[in-house]
């Protein structure tokens, strides 16, 4: 009978031996699902907003590994009055995030406190300005106004001052009475 028992304790130390073995490899595959569930993956595409001093502002969709510079060039890159001392180009993009490109104010941007469609020398930019600061111009009424933001819009900033001629409805005469006052 002591045979028996003995067989008996052993068999039994045996699987509890064994069980927790089992246990002990178990857990840390456990541990390491885990800690991969929880840590959120970082998504393939992010959706950025670029406004200021580029020629096609707006929201573009790019790579989650792109980088600020690459969001610029995809509005079709910076105007030449951008400040792109101010921007970091090499920082890497988030999703949901704000790219501002600020106006260099010595190339003829606004300055601090003054209309966005202003220069230093009292001129409109026809680049930046709205609807409202063109109709400040001789012969621009709200639908002229309107009409040159829209070709703004489609085609890009303007690169000379003589371009804004390119808008249907301003010819050569119209331009004559609005030069002196208008840059880009």
């Amino acid at each position: 009978m002591f045979k028996k028992t003995l067989f008996i304790f052993l068999l039994i130390a045996a699987g509890a031996l064994g069980f927790t073995g089992w246990l002990l490899s178990a857990e840390p595959q456990e541990a390491v699902r885990l800690d991969r569930a929880e840590a959120p993956e970082k998504p393939a595409r992010v959706t950025v907003y670029v406004t200021g001093a580029v020629k096609r502002p707006g929201v573009v969709e790019l790579s989650a590994n792109d980088r600020i510079g690459q969001a610029i060039e995809a509005c079709g890159g910076a105007l030449p009055t951008a400040d792109m001392e101010g921007v970091n180009l090499a920082k890497q993009l988030t999703d949901g995030m704000q790219i501002r490109v600020p106006e260099n104010v010595k190339s003829g941007g606004a300055q601090p406190g003054m209309a966005k469609s202003e220069t230093a020398e009292g001129k409109v930019n026809i680049n930046t300005a709205d609807a409202a600061g063109l109709d400040k111009l001789p012969g621009i009424g709200p639908a002229m106004a309107k009409r040159i933001v829209d070709y703004r819009n489609e085609h890009g900033p303007f690169e000379a001052p003589e371009d804004i001629q390119k808008v249907r409805g301003i010819g050569p005469s119209k331009y004559e009475k609005m030069k002196d006052r208008i840059a880009i």
